[in-house]
């Protein structure tokens, strides 16, 4: 099963879950906001993809924090603590495609790979 985690007014999540919804991917939406960011995932998120890749340091939220804050950033700890105490600056979507793959955003063309390598596309 897909899970797709995110916030539900952030256009890319908006996006994706449409896009796997169009192609009949059944997938379970785990809201941030109304749900919290699970920490065991987090952890494992910040090993693969990688803390890096999970911060989104060209959103609102990280912009808004002071300089300080943005500093003490240095690791996967220091991300992950960032992370749960402001969902918003995690890059939406994390999906879980099950079997410990997770990638991070929305790319329509390697989702649609992802895809055709784990199941035939009908014709």
């Amino acid at each position: 099963m897909i899970t797709l985690y995110g916030i539900p007014n952030c256009d890319t999540v908006k996006k994706a879950r449409a896009w796997l919804t169009a192609h009949d991917q059944s997938h379970v939406f785990h809201d941030f906001k109304k749900q919290g960011v699970p920490p065991e995932q987090l952890a494992s998120w910040a090993h693969a993809p990688g803390w890096e890749k999970l911060l989104n340091r060209k959103g609102t939220t990280w912009r808004k924090l002071d300089a300080a804050a943005q500093a003490a950033v240095t690791d996967a700890a220091s991300a992950q603590a960032l992370m749960l105490a402001h969902p918003s600056v995690i890059k939406r979507p994390v999906v879980d495609w099950g079997q410990g793959e997770v990638t991070v955003g929305f790319d329509a063309a390697d989702w649609s790979e992802k895809l055709s390598q784990t199941e035939p596309l009908s014709g």
